[in-house]
C-alpha cells in the first residue's frame, strides 16, 4: 500500500492526490507529528529530510517533493497517462507546473500569514492583500493564455498540467479571490470539479476548518512555525512584508528547511 504523508492544505499534497486518485492507485494518508511546530521526525523525516510534505512511501522507496513524486507515479503506474504524448507539450505543462510551484504558491500562502496566522493588520494586513488580489489577476491572465485553444491545460484530456493549477486556484477561490465569472480559467475549473480525483482531494481541503481554530494563538507563542523558504520569503518581503519577516524571527515563531545529516 501506498503511504503518502501530507496536509489537507498543501497544494503540493494535493497534486499528488489527484494524480494516485486518476490512476487508481490507493493510499494511505498521514499527517506527520509535530509539522506544525517544525518538530517532525521519524519515518517522515528520513523520507523527507527538507520536513515538507508531501512525501511519498511504497514498500522500500521513499520520495520527497511534489514534482519527483509525480514522476515516479507516472512511471511506476503509467496508464492512465497525465504526460501529453510530445516532449513540447511535455515541458509546457511542467513549466506551468514549475510557475503555480514557485510563484503563484505563495500568494496564497502569504494570505493565510495575514488571514488565518494573523501576522499583520491595519494597514500592513491591508496592502498585502491588495497586492494580493492584483497579483493573483495577473496569474489568471496568464493562465488564460495557456488555455488559449485547448480543452485542459494539458491539452485534450486531462492530465498533469491541470492537476499542477487545480489546486492553487481552488485555493484562490476560498481567500476571496475567484477567477472572473465568465472566463475561460472559471469554466475550466468548473470541469475541473467534476472529476472524482480533483473534486475529492480540494473538497478535503476546503473541509479542513482553520478559521475556527486557535493557530494565531500558537504562533504568538511560538508554539506553531510557518516555513519561510525561497519564494515565499521572496513574496512576502516584494509584497510590503519585510516587517512580518523580522517580528517572525524576532519571536522565533517562522522556521525554515532543516540541515540534512
Amino acid at each position: 500500500m501506498v503511504t503518502v504523508f501530507e496536509h489537507p492544505l498543501s497544494p503540493y499534497a494535493q497534486k499528488v492526490k489527484i494524480a494516485l486518485r486518476e490512476k487508481g492507485v490507493a493510499f494511505d494518508l498521514k499527517l506527520p507529528d509535530a509539522f506544525g511546530a517544525g518538530g517532525a521526525g521519524g519515518f517522515f523525516l528520513a523520507a523527507s529530510p527538507r520536513g515538507e510534505v508531501p512525501a511519498l512511501i511504497y514498500g522500500e522507496t521513499a520520495i520527497f517533493d511534489s514534482t519527483i513524486i509525480l514522476e515516479y507515479i507516472e512511471d511506476r503506474w503509467p496508464n492512465p497517462p497525465l504526460l501529453p504524448a510530445s516532449p513540447a507539450d511535455r515541458a509546457r505543462v511542467r513549466m506551468i507546473e514549475e510557475v503555480m510551484d514557485t510563484h503563484y504558491e505563495a500568494i496564497n500562502w502569504g494570505l493565510g500569514e495575514v488571514g488565518w496566522f494573523k501576522r499583520a493588520d491595519g494597514e500592513l494586513a491591508a496592502t498585502l492583500v491588495g497586492n494580493a488580489a492584483r497579483q493573483t489577476q495577473g496569474f489568471f491572465r496568464w493562465l488564460e493564455g495557456e488555455l488559449a485553444g485547448r480543452a485542459w491545460f494539458n491539452g485534450e484530456a486531462f492530465g498533469w498540467g491541470d492537476l499542477a493549477v487545480a489546486p492553487y486556484v481552488g485555493a484562490s477561490i476560498v481567500l476571496g479571490n475567484p477567477p472572473p465569472a465568465a472566463s475561460t480559467l472559471n469554466g475550466w475549473f468548473e470541469r475541473v470539479m467534476q472529476r472524482p480525483a480533483a473534486s475529492e482531494t480540494i473538497n478535503e481541503a476546503r473541509a479542513f476548518n482553520i478559521a475556527d481554530s486557535n493557530v494565531a494563538d500558537l504562533v504568538a507563542q511560538g508554539l506553531f512555525k510557518r516555513e519561510y523558504r525561497d519564494h515565499r520569503l521572496e513574496w512576502m518581503i516584494k509584497s510590503g512584508g519585510l516587517d512580518v519577516v523580522l517580528n517572525g524571527l524576532a519571536a522565533d515563531n517562522i522556521r525554515f528547511a532543516p540541515d540534512f545529516g
